[in-house]
């Protein structure tokens, strides 16, 4: 059986480190308290004026070339997951391509919000076990959302950050082990719940007037605090019934890095030691779509993802979309 398997990892934080104090400063008020308290972040990274979203996916995708010790030009494809891209068209991977020197690889990016690393490792995995041409395929998570945000909104401007993060899938004749099974489901009823609503076809850029409103990260009104638990745990379940294993079979969760109650409400819920779900929003804050991906190359730095591993994704993001991916490591 042709299956992909997961060659290797590679993350790139941008070098521009703000604390929570800082935030304390700019908006006058005591936001360290909650952000440590009920979302276990202390400091997160952002980009320098000449740093974007490309600059952050080749800094990843690089690492994970020399850790596979692959070419640029082994790639066969190059999926890169955001919502923040380098221009509304062309499309941020056709210039990751060029920058990579990766001339033999098709591209195309993949908006499904903070779940698209996701949904692009399900759509990468599924490109290398349905087509032979496909036996390299990198997926990239990145997010640079500090060029989005409106810094008097205290709502969006002490949560999100900036970091890359990317997989190579590679093709091997296996049944022991690589992609397992996956689920995407979207409740698109929150569409407006937040997002960045303009410059699209339906709010866009004026050369007159740029809408803080519009052109920046809005959080509209506040989500179910259970949605996610909710979900995530029900995604679990779903794999956990279609592929035949318990959750205490699943060696390691990568759950989306945006509050940590979730990630433990969800743990406990499928009555797993929290241990088994690795987190990165300490240090990071909350990176979009990048965020799983730097969980992920974290846990492979530090040794401790072992071969036969049975591994979880599960994502979630705007729109409201989310995603899940079971792997054998």
């Amino acid at each position: 059986m042709r299956n992909a398997v997961i060659r290797s990892a590679g993350a790139y934080l941008p070098k521009r480190i703000l604390p929570n104090s800082y935030f304390d400063e700019l908006l006058a008020t005591d936001v360290s308290t909650w952000l440590e308290n009920n979302l276990n972040i202390y400091e997160r990274r952002w980009c320098d004026e000449d740093e974007s979203t490309v600059d952050l996916c080749v800094h990843a995708a690089r690492q994970a070339l020399d850790r596979a010790g692959l070419r640029a030009r082994d790639m066969d494809l190059i999926i890169v997951a955001t919502d923040t891209p380098e221009y509304l068209t062309p499309s941020t991977a056709s210039v990751v391509q060029y920058r990579l020197e990766a001339g033999h690889a098709g591209t195309f990016d993949l908006n499904a919000a903070c779940a698209g690393f996701v949904t692009g490792i399900d759509v990468g995995s599924k490109y290398i076990r349905t087509d032979e041409r496909y036996k390299h395929v990198m997926v990239i998570g990145a997010y640079a959302v500090s060029k989005f945000l409106d810094m008097a909104d205290k709502k969006t401007v002490t949560l999100f950050a900036d970091g890359a993060g990317a997989i190579i899938l590679g093709a091997e004749e296996t049944e022991n082990r690589g992609y397992l099974g996956s689920e995407l489901i979207t409740l698109g009823q929150y569409y407006d719940g937040m997002g960045i609503y303009g410059g699209g076809a339906r709010n866009p850029v004026s050369q007159e007037v740029l809408d803080v409103k519009t052109h920046t990260l809005k959080i509209n009104y506040r989500f179910p605090p259970e949605l996610n638990p909710q979900m995530w745990t029900r995604m679990a379940r779903n794999l956990f019934e279609r592929l035949h294993f318990t959750a205490m079979d699943v060696e390691h969760y990568f759950l989306t890095q945006i509050n940590i109650n979730s990630i433990r409400k969800t743990l406990e819920n499928l009555e797993v030691p929290q241990e088994r779900a690795h987190t990165a929003m300490q240090y990071y804050g909350y990176t979009g779509s990048a965020c799983i991906p730097i969980a992920f190359n974290e846990a492979w730095e530090k040794g401790k993802l072992k071969e036969n591993d049975l591994l979880m994704m599960i994502g979630s993001g705007s729109g409201l979309t989310f995603s899940s991916v079971a792997f054998r490591y």
